[in-house]
């Protein structure tokens, strides 16, 4: 049966959908597969700031980024976001059609997901905006497809992430937070850092299975965990050092830890005005500094 257009989606108003900042509160490294790959375990939740995608109707598929981190995107020929459409529309057995812009607002390759989340939004803002129904674990096959970030995302809720990155399960309940991120303006390349990694393999976290009802407790727990890949992205990042100092000097800061393959760190605040409020004492030339709060009611996909 040949595929059907998705010229119909003209008559579908724009439409749009924030792609938050992806936080790995803790993450280690399990082991290795036979193929190179690591595994991991990481709690992931996602903070109120992101990038935002928006679509409008268009006679093919094209992508404008926009935005203050548009030019470390300027080099990609084929960026994740247009992958995913093609991917979805491939699925769904339609054409791709649709205006794609990009506003970059997160750092890039700073250890918060922004182009797994990117590719994630695309597949929740196509789906609305083509009319398409496509089972959740089919997005799911096609996200794993994509990068090993990219399901996380997908589920925009808190979650459990284990093998790499694929296995994922409900997160304990988490308090409402608050979270200061913080970009010393360098980017960290993810192979690199797991290339520079040494030591032993850590054992999966162990919490509290009915989650944390305060931000006090949550970093309690959390002090008991690490980023494995902290060392060795601090190692080829130097920078990622005085980053972490300056969250800890913070009043009212929990904990302090590099998310992903960094270089982005965050610090635990009690509450997001407070993670508000302190962020806003963090000048220095080259970072990128934000503060507020971790989502609370994010979309399904």
């Amino acid at each position: 049966m040949p595929a059907r257009s998705s010229a119909d989606s003209k008559s579908v108003s724009s439409a749009s959908e924030l792609a938050p900042a992806k936080i790995n509160l803790h993450l280690h490294v399990t082991g290795r597969r036979a193929d190179g790959y690591h595994l991991l375990d990481s709690l992931v939740a996602f903070a109120e700031v992101g990038d935002r995608l928006s679509v409008s109707p268009a006679d093919d598929l094209t992508l404008t980024v926009t935005g203050p981190f548009a030019a470390g995107l300027a080099a990609e020929a084929d960026n994740l976001v247009l992958r995913a459409a093609r991917a979805l529309a491939a699925e769904a057995g339609v054409t791709a059609l649709g205006k794609l812009v990009l506003d970059k607002q997160l750092p890039v390759a700073s250890g918060i997901g922004g182009g797994s989340a990117d590719a994630a939004a695309t597949l929740r803002l196509l789906c609305r905006f083509w009319q398409v129904s496509v089972a959740e674990h089919r997005l799911l096959g096609i996200a794993r497809g994509l990068g090993a970030d990219v399901p996380v995302c997908l589920l925009n809720r808190p979650a459990m992430m284990a093998g790499i990155g694929e296995v994922l399960s409900p997160a304990p309940n988490l308090p409402d937070a608050g979270i200061v991120l913080i970009n010393p303006g360098v980017a960290v390349s993810t192979p690199s850092v797991f290339r520079a990694r040494t030591g032993a393999f850590s054992p999966a976290a162990q919490f509290p299975a009915d989650g944390w009802q305060e931000t006090e407790s949550l970093a309690a727990s959390l002090r008991s965990t690490c980023n494995d890949l902290e060392p060795p992205a601090r190692e080829l990042a130097p920078s990622i050092g005085a980053t972490l100092a300056a969250l800890e000097a913070l009043p009212g800061c929990l904990l302090a830890r590099m998310s992903g393959s960094g270089a982005t760190c965050f610090g635990l605040f009690a509450s997001p005005d407070a993670a508000r409020q302190a962020s806003g004492s963090v000048v220095r030339d080259g970072w990128w500094v934000w503060g507020g709060g971790l989502t609370q009611n994010p979309a399904a996909p």
